[in-house]
């Protein structure tokens, strides 16, 4: 099993980390380049466009297992069965189609809005098509309800929100990506360990995204040398999306409760929080959800005094800790021990919204008061000095 997961944690990896720099040179001719403006943070014009070494990354171990598959040794039982399961399943095959056919077409999406800055309701009416599209191949999210609409209904928002939110997530270096690579990693560490019957096909595609994206946050870090674009988010957001749909979170087998299922809701807390939070922000201060500022929870953080890394490096801890609860969603066994998990990690999430709230406050208070005090004293000393005229 060890040996299957570097295997493809590692072909992913070295493909993305060979082809960035090349993207990066070829990303200034194709007009992917992101300039500098009054609500991004970085200060240079900065080439877009790693989402093609991600989606890279994915392609070519994924074809390497189709067309070579005979001559890798590495492996062979979890290959063996991976390759059963893809070929001999009709419904993994066919989910399998649709989740590629859907993430090439919103990576193409993202591209061309990197590209030509499109539209957000164009945006939003494709995300809304693949989505309906993927739940008609099969990639569909039952919750244990017998009419086939709700879960469809569901599948859609969840696909929707979960691009978006790693959209949104994509505003400063190596954070959307890491973001990636942590939920990709503990879904897989459910799927392959939690579970009594392993979910190799889905463990697989979970395994080249993480090493896709770690291959890439070698030239992503701070300062970073090349950005995803919304190619590389939206296809990020929408992979996790689906196949945390696909993979069997729940098996009867697993003590039979069904509390398990909310794993992919405690992984992927921390994008969830940071998108609900944006657009009430924005929507409060009167302002479109769709356009982008620096409300987001990273710009927060640094406001609150955190150096930009020092911000990413936050985040990444409270989604591994959010994502640990997850996991041990498989360690209780009925309901009471679920809802105690999901109200620590809402209590974790409430006191980070009070102390950024209440520190962002203080800030703006002190401003005030300094900007106060300077006009006082200004005008103090233009009284002083019409007294001594």
């Amino acid at each position: 099993m060890f040996t299957f997961a570097a295997a493809g944690f590692g072909a992913a990896f070295i493909t993305s980390l060979l082809l960035t720099p090349m993207i990066r040179r070829l990303a200034p001719p194709m007009g992917l380049v992101d300039q500098p403006g009054l609500r991004k943070v970085h200060v240079t014009p900065t080439p877009m466009g790693g989402g093609i070494a991600v989606l890279l990354g994915l392609l070519v171990p994924i074809l390497l297992v189709v067309f070579a598959g005979d001559l890798i040794r590495l492996a062979p039982a979890a290959l063996a069965e991976l390759r059963s399961g893809i070929s001999g399943d009709m419904v993994l095959r066919q989910q399998a189609i649709g989740i590629m056919v859907g993430a090439v077409v919103l990576f193409t999406m993202g591209l061309a809005d990197d590209r030509w800055n499109l539209s957000w309701r164009l945006r939003l009416g494709v995300q809304v098509l693949v989505a309906l599209g993927v739940t008609q191949s099969g990639v569909r999210a039952t919750v244990f309800v017998a009419q086939p609409w709700i879960g469809v209904m569901i599948t859609v928002l969840w696909i929707m929100v979960l691009t978006n939110a790693m959209n949104f997530l994509d505003n400063m270096d190596g954070l959307s990506a890491g973001i990636g690579v942590i939920a990709s990693l503990l879904s897989v560490g459910i799927l392959l360990l939690m579970v009594p019957q392993p979910h190799w096909a889905v463990a697989f595609g979970l395994l080249l995204l993480a090493g896709s994206l770690s291959g890439f946050l070698c030239w992503n870090r701070p300062p970073a040398s090349i950005f995803m674009g919304d190619s590389g988010s939206n296809l990020v957001g929408f992979l996790l999306a689906t196949l945390t749909v696909s993979g069997t979170f729940y098996q009867v087998e697993t003590s039979g409760s069904r509390h398990v299922i909310l794993a992919p809701l405690c992984i992927l807390a921390i994008p969830l929080y940071d998108f609900l939070t944006v657009i009430l922000i924005r929507l409060k201060d009167g302002r479109s959800p769709f356009h982008g500022d620096k409300s987001h929870f990273s710009h927060r953080l640094v406001e609150l005094g955190l150096r930009p890394a020092r911000a990413v490096l936050t985040i990444y801890m409270a989604t591994l800790m959010t994502g640990l609860g997850g996991l041990l969603l498989y360690k209780v066994a009925d309901w009471a021990g679920a809802w105690l998990i999901i109200a620590l990690i809402g209590c974790v999430l409430s006191i980070v919204s009070i102390l950024e709230t209440v520190g962002r406050r203080s800030i703006i208070d002190g401003h005030s008061e300094t900007t106060s005090a300077t006009k006082n004293a200004k005008t103090s000393s233009d009284e002083s000095a019409e007294r001594v005229s």
